[in-house]
């Protein structure tokens, strides 16, 4: 019996891999076998990219801010050469009037997103718990529709339902409610649907993707023992959702405290959010940037102080649950 010497073909298994095929023979073959070495390597060489990309498009963009926060003036020109100084965070603090548009934009954005997790939270549960799992995909698309747009034509949008000549209006009209048009426009009203309508997604997200996960089986056995619907929901759908709302209530808070075009194009005077305060230096002279950036970094840095806070109230909430 002979043996033959012809090598049997390779199968799939035998072929090389992405890293194989690329640390192969070649004029770089040295080069990529030292940077492939190892897993943490190529781990490594996979990470370039994204944290690039996140030093380059978000936290380039707040140190540069930080940065004109600090400078006398801004750009720099020939022969005004800019030094640093505290002054422009010190004029937030020494001058009252910022003080309440600052105020009433933590304020209304606290309100703002309880306010939304009401709203949204019965829309999550009823998609999450009482709709048939083959279909959660195309009510949830249905959903996100609205969002598929621009927020500049959403808040449009918003502007033409809430008109004096608008639907809600002459929904009224026609129902006998009202004889004239209730200007809903430029108040507190319609700045707050308008950024609810905006930052409903960002609650909505959050929030069914923790009701989804708790097992229906929690459920069944909280019947069987007895527990009614409201003993259910305090003891078992709110507790363990708790991870979402925090989520939720993160994005909806961020947001809400640094939009811009929905208070403009929805909100009077009485309205006014310390983001059009922080908008107006930059659109005087130049020499005014240094303050509204000095501004930007006084909420940036509230805010986040607010949520981490918030954040690590709702984590201690949920580890007692789970314990």
């Amino acid at each position: 019996m002979t043996l033959s010497n012809t090598r049997p073909a390779s199968g799939p298994a035998d072929r090389p891999g992405f890293w194989g095929r690329l640390s192969g023979s070649g004029p770089y073959a040295a080069l990529t076998d030292v940077l492939l070495a190892s897993p943490r390597r190529q781990f490594a060489i996979l990470l370039i990219v994204p944290v690039i990309w996140v030093l380059l498009t978000h936290l380039g963009p707040i140190l540069q801010m930080i940065n004109v926060s600090l400078l006398t003036n801004y750009p720099p020109g020939p022969n005004n050469v800019p030094t640093y100084t505290l002054e422009h965070y010190g004029k937030f603090f020494t001058d009252s009037i910022f003080i309440q548009p600052f105020l009433r934009t933590l304020i209304f954005s606290s309100v703002l997103t309880l306010t939304t997790l009401i709203i949204i939270y019965p829309v999550a549960y009823f998609l999450a718990r009482h709709v048939r799992r083959d279909r959660q995909m195309m009510f949830l698309m249905l959903l996100l529709i609205p969002f598929w747009v621009g927020e500049i034509v959403r808040i449009f949008a918003m502007m033409i339902l809430l008109g004096n000549n608008g639907a809600l209006n002459l929904a009224l009209q026609w129902l006998g409610l009202t004889e004239r048009p209730i200007p809903f426009m430029y108040t507190g009203f319609s700045l707050s649907a308008g950024i609810i309508y905006l930052t409903a997604l960002y609650m909505l997200m959050p929030l069914y993707s923790a009701l989804e996960k708790i097992p229906p089986s929690l459920f069944e056995a909280a019947a069987d023992l007895g527990a009614g619907p409201w003993t259910r929901f305090r003891r078992i759908t709110l507790p363990l959702s708790l991870e979402g709302v925090s989520s939720g209530c993160t994005l909806v808070f961020l947001i809400s405290t640094g939009v811009y075009a929905t208070p403009v194009l929805l909100g009077g005077p009485s309205t006014t959010l310390f983001s059009e305060v922080i908008a107006g230096f930059f659109h005087v002279a130049g020499d005014q940037w240094p303050v509204g950036a000095a501004f930007a970094v006084i909420m940036l840095v509230t805010a986040l102080l607010l949520t981490g806070a918030f954040t690590k109230l709702m984590a201690h909430l949920a580890g007692r649950v789970k314990q």
